[in-house]
């Protein structure tokens, strides 16, 4: 029998059925994998070169648009709304911001910059056919103008707490306790107005914290305790062969105290106590003066010094502060020394002072009000007689003094929060801060520091007017020259009226407006409220003022001042009529409306009442 022949090489194997197996799903992968990358190239070229289909930006569909065409079409969807007012509150108040003005700004180019062309990302091409992406609108802040905008904001609306305070009323002191005051948070306000800008069309709460007196329980009572022994009884003063009684009446009114370093720390009024004996005193001093000015024939003219010989009252003030916190009569004597005293200013300074002629002058007209009288009448007679040596600066909030009624102030009409007028201590003091600040701008003195009002009043001149508030911003300029300045006021019942003399640098100081911009329309509003003060609005808008300096004929020098008013509500007094009862119909079959208070037609006060 012959053997059939074996042909299979000794390198040779047969054929696994099992791994024919396992080859049959990659072969599958792979035919996937290269109908996945059709599939992927054929979206990648079908993706076109403008931006993905459906690609939207705060609802504006840009799919499909090259960048020069989205961002146009952003710019004139979206380019209204960005420059619409931003409405926010702060606690009850309402209030509106303009973009340009508070560093806001949409930005369409860069929103769609690199969005343009072929679409590698898969997640991206996938998409465009379930919607489109979401682009993020790029919105500009510009961080410095947004802060100062938010702390405009803040002084407008913020209240100071109340530091504790002692009145003397009649022969008892009594504490009046301090109060809690709210004040923005600026960081979180200015947060919350670039977060909300253009993406939210809800109003911004701009968040407020709790703020406490400076001075403690505690430290208020303690001060107490030393007012009730101040005025306990006279303090006897012993002068050479004089001897008098400073009633405790006049220890009282010369008696304030002011909240320092977390204490109220007590002071004498050392004129006033003098005054209390000066007729005692007369038969141990001598009258003395210090230089001033005689201005009444239209230029300065020296009035001499005269150097006086008695007791100084500021010596006075610290002798009898030294024992004002003893109650017995026995303890309650001082011996204050009888010397010269000298003029504070001699006629030898004054001269060379230089102040020999007119710098400049302002009157501010005002409509008659008594409140007004009194407060820029007191305001001014602070003012009347101050001098300026060279480098010191003018602090209207210093020179006036505090807007109490022991200072001399009593109620008028304010600007509150969201521009609607209400009464506070002082109203109307503002019209002295405006008179000051123009006289000095007139005069060509350096600017320090000044705040105009928030709203625009209309009997000042737009971007060239100043406003004041007591433990907030103050009115400030400096004495830049190299010469004293001497400063007198004029009262009137409609005017106020403050000239500067000196030494001229400039022949002439010109001021020039610019036109207004950004203007923003006010808005109404309905107050039923007893207290309701009804007023006229006007629009908020921006203007600069350049102060122009002339010498020799020709322009040295220019200042530029920006200025941004906010809007003020027309407020009526009275129910909104949306909200008045619906009618209903009558037992007759007509309809009948509930009574309701009808809006009132007064315009007071009007913005030009403070």
């Amino acid at each position: 029998m012959t053997a059939t022949p074996d042909t299979t090489s000794p390198d040779q194997t047969a054929p696994d059925p099992a791994s024919r197996g396992w080859q049959r799903p990659l072969l599958w992968v792979g035919i996937a994998v290269l109908l996945l990358g059709a599939f992927y190239a054929a979206l990648v070229a079908s993706s076109g070169d403008g931006l993905p289909r459906g690609a939207k930006v705060l609802g504006v569909d840009v799919g499909g648009l090259s960048e020069a065409e989205a961002a146009a079409k952003l710019d004139a969807e979206l380019g209204p709304a960005a420059t619409d007012p931003v409405n926010a509150t702060i606690g009850e108040d309402s209030v509106s911001i303009v973009p340009a003005d508070a560093g806001l700004s949409f930005d369409a180019e860069a929103t769609v910059d690199g969005y343009a062309g072929r679409i590698w990302n898969p997640v991206t091409l996938i998409l465009q056919f379930t919607g489109g992406p979401t682009l993020a609108p790029v919105i500009g802040v510009d961080q410095a103008a947004l802060e100062a905008t938010v702390k405009q904001l803040a002084i407008d609306s913020d209240t100071a707490p109340v530091e504790p305070s002692i009145e003397v009323r009649g022969s008892d002191a009594v504490l009046i306790n301090g109060i809690n005051g709210r004040a923005m948070d600026q960081p979180a306000a200015v947060q919350a107005l670039a977060s909300a800008y253009l993406v939210s069309t809800q109003t911004v709460d701009l968040p407020e914290i709790e703020t406490t007196p400076s001075v403690p329980q505690d430290k208020a009572d303690a001060a107490l305790v030393v007012a009730k022994a101040a005025i306990s009884g006279p303090v006897t003063v012993k002068a050479g062969k004089v001897t008098a009684d400073i009633p405790a009446e006049a220890i009282g009114r010369a008696l304030a105290f002011t909240p320092e370093n977390g204490e109220l720390v007590g002071s004498l009024d050392g004129a006033i106590l003098r005054t209390s004996i000066e007729d005692d005193l007369a038969p141990v001093e001598k009258p003395g003066r210090d230089a001033t000015w005689d201005v009444s024939s239209g230029k300065p003219v020296i009035v001499p010094s005269k150097v006086g010989r008695g007791i100084n009252p500021d010596d006075l003030a610290v002798a009898v502060a030294g024992v004002m916190g003893q109650t017995s009569a026995a303890a309650r004597v001082v011996t204050p020394e009888l010397g010269t005293i000298q003029p504070k200013l001699t006629t030898e300074q004054a001269e060379k002072l230089g102040v020999v002629e007119k710098l400049g002058s302002f009157t501010q007209n005002f409509p008659y009000a008594a409140y007004r009288v009194q407060n820029i009448g007191t305001a001014a007679r602070y003012i009347n007689g101050t001098l300026l040596k060279p480098g010191e600066v003018f602090s209207l909030n210093k020179i006036i003094k505090e807007r109490t009624v022991a200072n001399g102030y009593t109620k008028g009409f304010v600007i509150g929060p969201g521009g609607v007028f209400k009464e506070d201590q002082g109203g109307g003091v503002s019209a002295s801060a405006t008179t000051a600040w123009s006289a000095a701008f007139y005069s060509g003195l350096e600017r320090v520091y000044t705040q105009a009002h928030s709203i625009w009043i209309p009997r000042y001149r737009a971007g060239l007017e100043a406003t004041v508030a007591w433990g907030a911003f103050d009115m400030k300029f400096r004495n830049d020259t190299k010469n004293g300045v001497f400063i007198t006021t004029v009262m009137t019942n409609t005017s106020m009226t403050m000239t500067l003399w000196g030494t001229k640098v400039y022949d002439d100081i010109r001021a020039v407006s610019s036109a207004k911009r950004n203007t923003v329309p006010f808005d109404t509003l309905y107050d039923p409220s007893p207290t309701c003060n009804a007023q006229g609005g006007q629009v908020g808008f921006t203007i600069d003022v350049f102060r122009v300096f002339i010498k020799d004929g020709k322009e040295v020098k220019r200042e530029k001042i920006t200025t941004r008013y906010r809007p003020s509500p027309t407020v009526i007094c009275g129910t909104d009529p949306k909200d008045e009862p619906t009618p209903s119909p009558s037992p007759s079959g007509s309809s009948t409306k509930s009574p309701s208070p009808k809006p009132s037609s007064t315009k007071s006060p009007s913005p030009s009442a403070t």
